[in-house]
């Protein structure tokens, strides 16, 4: 496979500014790759700061009422209440390793954000935010945490001034001051290498997945089933999985309001071959070929694409992905809120929706992993307005 590349998708599309920075970012990984004492404290940061290994859990009672074993890989669990840690210790300390002093990211849900504002806290540096208005709206918890922590947080009014649009903005930015700054991209996108650099820093997720059905149940897993946005918790799920054939790769797409409609976010299930934010992929996109404004009732999901590693999972039929909608997360929120006593983030609903949509296709003997990628904290105020309970600011209508 040619360098940055996964079938045809992937690939570095980017200004001359942004190339000299992504081949130093690329020159400083491969170096950091083969230091052990690079790995060594990364695995450190993660053991002693992150709380790892994350648990998995044997859901015994959604087990029981969907016919076979359900484990729940607790991203959750970890520092920050998601998965996005992982990713964000490993960037943070190569940017030290490059002597950067300032850290910049975009965020959709906040969670991305939050990781990087904490990153930055412990290790001494600057930190900016890229956050669209509408998710900064949406998440203002997430916001103060942010701030809270250090970070400045800069709302983007641009375009649907979701994480697209940040996204967009981060990149400019990183571009006008890229001597000394770090860009800490939370996805499994954007021009090589960062799709690898995010895919590597996240395998943890499916290495420890591997091992410890290997240690208990003597065997790997019957599915693994995780939800996608650009891709970071399912590529970290699915990667060390991906050369054994009998272990099926499901990832559930935001269908939004549907996918007969156009407010949606389901890349793979609605969208065609495009470049954008430095790569080639899948994209929503309009008859012209423009990127489409997007919606889900998840901050974390509604970007316009798919990493390019998904891409080429989808293309070759290795991993499958489905549409959720808003409708079917939502009750998989409280599905599994009222089964297990377990909140998840509206984002890891939409996986837990589609387990319980393809029920039917597993039996007994099956052993099935969900990756809970966040926890819920942040969505209880947005799912009770969306359900009536709650009125804006979080006051109940019973009140």
């Amino acid at each position: 496979m040619k360098k940055g590349r996964y079938g045809s998708y992937g690939g570095q599309y980017a200004s001359e500014t942004l190339m000299f920075a992504l081949n130093e970012l690329e020159t400083a990984y491969r170096t950091a790759q083969n230091d052990p004492l690079f790995i060594e404290e990364y695995k450190r940061f993660l053991r002693e700061y992150a709380g790892r290994p994350s648990l998995l859990y044997h859901a015994e009672r959604m087990s029981k009422d969907l016919g076979f074993t359900v484990l729940l890989k607790r991203e959750d669990l970890n520092h920050t209440g998601a998965h996005k840690i992982n990713n964000v210790l490993g960037q943070a300390l190569l940017a030290v390793r490059m002597g950067k002093k300032r850290l910049i990211a975009e965020t959709g849900a906040g969670q991305h954000g939050v990781a990087t504002a904490t990153a930055a806290a412990y290790l001494g540096l600057s930190c900016d935010v890229y956050m669209g208005l509408e998710d900064m709206r949406r998440q203002s918890l997430n916001v103060y945490r942010m701030e809270l922590l250090g970070a400045q947080v800069h709302a983007v009014t641009d375009g649907t001034a979701t994480l697209k649009d940040a996204t967009s903005e981060a990149l400019r930015e990183w571009s006008r001051r890229v001597s000394d700054t770090f860009y800490v991209i939370g996805s499994v996108v954007g021009p090589h290498p960062y799709p690898e650099i995010v895919r590597d820093f996240q395998r943890v997720i499916g290495d420890e997945i591997r091992n410890e059905t290997l240690d208990r149940y003597h065997r790997l897993p019957t599915a693994l089933v995780a939800c996608v946005g650009g891709g970071s918790n399912a590529m970290g799920t699915f990667y060390p999985f991906i050369a054994d054939q009998e272990v099926r790769l499901i990832a559930s797409e935001a269908a939004g309001r549907g996918m007969d409609t156009s407010t949606h976010a389901a890349s793979i299930s609605g969208g065609s071959v495009g470049v954008f934010h430095g790569m080639k992929s899948i994209f929503l996109q309009d008859d012209e070929g423009q990127i489409a404004p997007v919606y889900s009732i998840s901050a974390g999901l509604d970007y316009p694409g798919i990493g390019p590693e998904h891409a080429y999972l989808n293309e070759i039929g290795r991993a499958e992905y489905f549409p959720v909608t808003d409708d079917e997360a939502v009750d998989a929120f409280e599905y599994l809120s009222r089964i297990e006593g377990i909140i998840p983030a509206i984002e890891s609903s939409h996986a837990v929706a589609l387990l319980i949509k393809l029920k039917e296709q597993f039996g007994t003997d099956d052993l099935v992993v969900i990756t809970i990628s966040g926890r819920g904290d942040k969505d209880v105020e947005a799912i009770g307005q969306y359900r009536g309970r709650l009125k804006a600011g979080g006051t109940s209508n019973e009140a």
